[in-house]
């Protein structure tokens, strides 16, 4: 069987763990080729040579040779570093691992999604200027997810169409429904709530004021199609 050819590719560091004495195994989120599994082979040494990129918050350019089980490093250069107001700042932080770890679970092995790459990096450049952290993670997961075929109604009633605003919300029938339709478990929510997200969600400016509900609505949201849930939020939630 032939082997397959080397390839470049733009990524994202979305997940890395320590392999054997030196090497370092790094799930990448690529531009051009989904999700790849890699090992950077030294990295963890104190000369590597590209040990210090190979991390998240980074936009990298990378060189990547297939292998049987996991694609090898041979080359990474920094395309865009975004880190600096994010590693210093819990809530930048913990917001912008909740974008990557969502990406890693939207994205699929050997499946571009330029779309979903580059709302990661718009993702991340808000987040050096924004100053409500949670809103820009929360614009990243309705626009993703709304990209994934999961893109929730949020005026009209998700279920029968009947005209809004409305004040309930329902993850499972896909966004705000009417008192006629609502299931058990469903959010009680201020139809501004509703309003917020659906500004978010097309990329408008919103106010922060209904921030908070507008984040656990959208969590749900997220959590109701992943079934492993997201560790990010889960943290968020505890601090």
């Amino acid at each position: 069987m032939p082997r397959r050819p080397s390839f470049r590719d733009r990524a994202f560091v979305v997940r890395t763990y320590d392999f054997g004495e030196a090497d370092r195994v790094v799930v990448l989120l690529t531009r051009g080729h989904g999700v790849v599994r890699s090992v950077a082979k030294g990295v963890r040494k104190a000369k590597s040579r590209f040990g210090s990129r190979v991390q998240p918050f980074v936009e990298l350019d990378v060189q990547l040779y297939p292998g049987a089980n996991l694609a090898t490093i041979t080359q990474a250069d920094t395309v865009a570093y975004y880190g600096a107001r994010i590693i210093d700042d819990f809530d930048r932080y913990a917001a912008a691992c909740a974008i990557l770890e969502t990406a890693e679970n939207l994205s699929y092995a050997d499946l571009p999604d330029a779309a979903l790459f580059d709302a990661i990096s718009d993702a991340l450049q808000q987040l050096q200027i924004e100053d409500n952290p949670t809103l820009v993670l929360d614009s990243f997961i309705l626009r993703a997810t709304e990209q994934s075929g999961w893109g929730l109604s949020l005026y009209n009633c998700a279920n029968c169409g009947r005209p809004g605003p409305h004040s309930v919300f329902s993850p499972a029938l896909g966004g705000a429904v009417c008192n006629n339709c609502r299931p058990p478990g469903s959010m009680d929510v201020d139809p501004e709530v509703l309003h917020t997200m659906w500004l978010i969600q097309n990329g408008h400016p919103a106010s922060a004021e209904h921030a908070e509900k507008v984040h656990r609505a959208t969590a749900a949201h997220l959590q109701w199609h992943i079934e492993s849930g997201v560790k990010s939020l889960k943290i968020m939630e505890q601090a």
